[in-house]
């Protein structure tokens, strides 16, 4: 296998993917409509403009490119956005991989990575979250990516289609090079959001919510680096080719840190004493998200590489020379 379609590949997690593929020796073929993705990440592979609702676009560029398996990026995930807007969730996030999924029976494509998210467990019931968790969505967005994972087990059940859905924490950081990393706009992410305001680009950072049941009253959350997160897609790929089975797998460092304790570490790397503003919780944000990822590191032989440092060493090298 070498012909890899990543869609929604100019995006954030896509376009690390990207680059973690053709180190590999895949040949990766970006396919993305560029409503968040950048053109600019990705100039030097091939690239598709195309809208994954759009089946004639994906079969031609399937045939075109002679594509062997399909890596997915390309959904919606601002939480809040999802509680104020859950029709547009549910139009690109799961009516949209359903459409792909469709194209892929019909072009005998037998191999699918879903980038799927911690947002389907809900409020964690116990203290660190495996696959065996309990699977209650509190918001739009995490019942969007649940319910392609549901459509996955029935098109393995009835089309023999594989897949493996990779359920990140907090993905974050950006490539050592400095050449890509995190660009949103809007950018809703916590640890771009802190380096913008040490940079200057913000007045101040927002905490939103200091009232949760933890330590410091502030949200928990654990933080992947992007590229240990691309590795994890690659191994997901190889493992699914050779044993032909379908597999779920939480993916995170299993560390958690609260929301004023990323703020210290930021201002600590920055050296940057800025400005700190408390401000309501926002609606659909758990108090806790730590994964256990034991099985993806037995079954995958995956391991994270990039420490909660490092990862905002590789974002801070970004924000002071981003590209784009």
């Amino acid at each position: 296998m070498k012909n890899i379609l990543v869609i929604g590949g100019a995006g954030y997690i896509g376009s690390h993917t990207v680059r973690a593929l053709a180190k590999r020796g895949y040949n990766p073929v970006v396919f993305d409509n560029l409503s968040k993705g950048h053109r600019e990440a990705v100039k030097n592979f091939p690239f598709e403009q195309g809208d994954l609702q759009d089946k004639k676009r994906l079969s031609e560029v399937f045939k075109k490119h002679r594509i062997e398996a399909v890596m997915h990026f390309a959904a919606f995930i601002e939480v809040g956005e999802s509680v104020q807007n859950p029709a547009k969730y549910y139009q690109n996030n799961t009516a949209g991989v359903l459409n792909l999924l469709q194209a892929l029976i019909e072009n005998q494509i037998p191999y699918f990575v879903f980038s799927s998210t911690a947002a389907i467990f809900g409020e964690p019931v116990r203290e660190k979250i495996d696959e065996t968790h309990p699977q209650h969505p509190i918001n739009p967005y995490g019942n969007s990516k649940l319910m392609v994972e549901k459509m996955l087990a029935d098109f393995d059940v009835a089309y023999g289609l594989k897949s493996t859905a990779l359920r990140y924490f907090n993905a974050s950081g950006a490539d050592d090079s400095g050449e890509i990393g995190e660009s949103h706009s809007p950018e809703t992410h916590l640890i771009p959001l802190i380096l913008q305001t040490a940079i200057g680009k913000r007045k101040s950072i927002k905490i939103f919510g200091t009232d949760y049941p933890t330590a410091d009253g502030t949200c928990i959350r654990d933080y992947v680096h992007v590229n240990d997160l691309a590795r994890a897609h690659i191994l997901a790929l190889e493992k699914m080719e050779k044993d032909k089975v379908s597999e779920r797998f939480n993916l995170g460092s299993g560390n958690g840190y609260s929301v004023a304790e990323l703020i210290a570490k930021a201002k600590e790397i920055t050296g940057v004493d800025f400005a700190v503003e408390q401000a309501p919780r926002r609606a659909g944000d758990p108090a806790v998200l730590v994964a256990d990822a034991t099985k993806a590191k037995r079954v995958l032989g995956w391991q994270p590489e990039y420490d909660l440092t490092r990862i905002i060493q590789t974002a801070w090298n970004w924000e002071q020379h981003r590209k784009y």
